[in-house]
């Protein structure tokens, strides 16, 4: 199984479907399960840190028009520039991310504490020289898209968890960015999203994370000796 899959992927797998919006997975194969969503707004639909494929504007026409694309973290550039570009619509950028907008061959826009008027406001989570990253929270329907912090693929994950802390945040985990929100779904850039008593997994992530670190360490070298 590759890390990250190459070329366009034909085969998406549609993931965390709700009233608001979508995502897919464009190649359930790949290691990294790298996740996108689509986000149904009164403003049109908002693309976040998606990964083309084969048939994506099919999945997407029955939420709406395409406002834009959306980057939350420096490294999930991915394709929002392509996509951006196929619909003649701008990459818009959290002001935590402006510089981002150098690496990408598509208009953009920078937005502030919220995403337009869409209701989802931004949270930074990550800001240091290696890492930037920027949530966005819908408070109405409870939802919150975290590109990179938690996750759900496999090695983010030690025993007994649904959600985890990424492995490089497990000694400081967010908590005083996440920690505190009422949510309903947690939708992450890796892995299927969490929808089912989401705030007690994004609890039990952020209260564990330094306990549960060595276990998942461990597992992690386990998976990387021969067999």
């Amino acid at each position: 199984m590759p890390m990250k899959a190459d070329g366009r992927p034909t085969e998406p797998r549609e993931i965390d479907s709700w009233d608001g919006g979508l995502g897919w997975i464009a190649s359930p194969d790949e290691t990294m399960q790298r996740a996108s969503h689509a986000l149904a707004t009164d403003e049109g639909v908002w693309l976040v840190d998606p990964v083309d494929c084969e048939g994506l504007d099919d999945i997407v026409a029955p939420l709406g028009e395409v406002a834009g694309t959306v980057v939350l973290l420096d490294r999930h550039k991915r394709d929002a520039a392509a996509i951006a570009r196929r619909h003649d619509v701008s990459v818009a950028l959290p002001r935590e991310l402006r510089d981002v907008a150098s690496d990408l061959d598509a208009p953009t826009t920078t937005f502030g504490d919220e995403l337009g008027a869409t209701g989802y406001r931004t949270i930074p989570v990550v800001d240091n020289p290696i890492w930037t990253e920027v949530a966005l929270f819908d408070a109405d329907s409870g939802t919150l898209v975290v590109p990179e912090a938690v996750g759900t693929v496999d090695y983010f994950l030690a025993d007994g968890e649904r959600l985890g802390v990424h492995p490089m945040l497990r000694a400081f985990p967010p908590r005083q960015a996440l920690g505190r929100l009422s949510v309903d779904r947690v939708l992450v850039g890796h892995g299927e999203g969490i929808t089912t008593d989401a705030r007690a997994a994004l609890d039990d992530a952020l209260r564990n994370s330094r306990r549960n670190a060595p276990g998942l360490y461990l597992g992690t070298v386990r998976d990387l000796l021969p067999v």
